[in-house]
């Protein structure tokens, strides 16, 4: 039976480091620093920009910058890090990086789950764009049905199987970003349940969130 017992974990958004994609469409450098430090006062007392204070403004590339993460928010009472997770289908991903390096390092030794974030890249993430403009898919997020999810499965039982992967009721937690965009979100489910015991885990526990 699931515990009561209120968990805190901080949603963790890889963004932080360049990437040639980024670079490709917002310039060479991007990571979201660029737009914090862009923000500004929109009306008296607004505190704009948010500038970084105890880890300054950091680069994801960096183990010391994630191990210097995981001892703040442990200090702050953080049981772990839920990380953005990207597959828009047939292997294709973006921003791993930081979350690779954690399993492969084994640091920081700090919890952890992950989150699909199910969802297309457009040129209107950081823009406005005019009513008569058609924005620029950068990435598009596809369901490519039961093998895709097969797929995308055993790249993701890696990290299940970590001894630092959060757990609710023994299970793995995984969060999806907007489960109602799935348009088979039933088969899905059920694939990723059997494979799961089929590997030997108890199951997987969804989570989903609201747009």
């Amino acid at each position: 039976m699931t515990n009561n017992k209120i968990r805190l974990i901080a949603l963790y958004l890889p963004q932080f480091y360049p990437i040639k994609e980024n670079d490709e469409v917002w310039g060479k450098g991007f990571t979201e620093w660029t737009n914090v430090a862009k923000g500004t006062p929109l009306f008296h007392g607004h505190y704009q920009p948010h500038i970084p204070a105890d880890l300054g403004f950091y680069d994801l590339r960096l183990e010391q910058t994630r191990i210097a993460q995981a001892e703040l928010a442990n200090e702050y009472g953080i049981e772990g890090f839920c990380y953005w997770h990207y597959w828009f289908g047939n292997g294709d991903r973006i921003l791993e990086l930081p979350i690779e390096n954690v399993l492969k390092s084994g640091k920081p030794d700090y919890p952890f789950c992950l989150a699909w974030a199910n969802h297309s890249w457009t040129n209107a993430t950081w823009t406005k764009i005019n009513s008569n403009k058609t924005p620029i898919v950068i990435k598009e997020q596809k369901y490519l049905g039961k093998k895709d999810y097969e797929l995308f499965f055993y790249d993701t039982l890696r990290f299940f199987q970590d001894k630092r992967y959060i757990t609710v009721d023994g299970k793995p937690f995984f969060l999806i970003h907007d489960p109602t965009a799935i348009p088979d979100i039933e088969v899905f489910i059920s694939c990723w349940q059997e494979l799961a015991i089929k590997n030997g885990l108890e199951g997987i526990f969804f989570i989903g969130s609201s747009k």
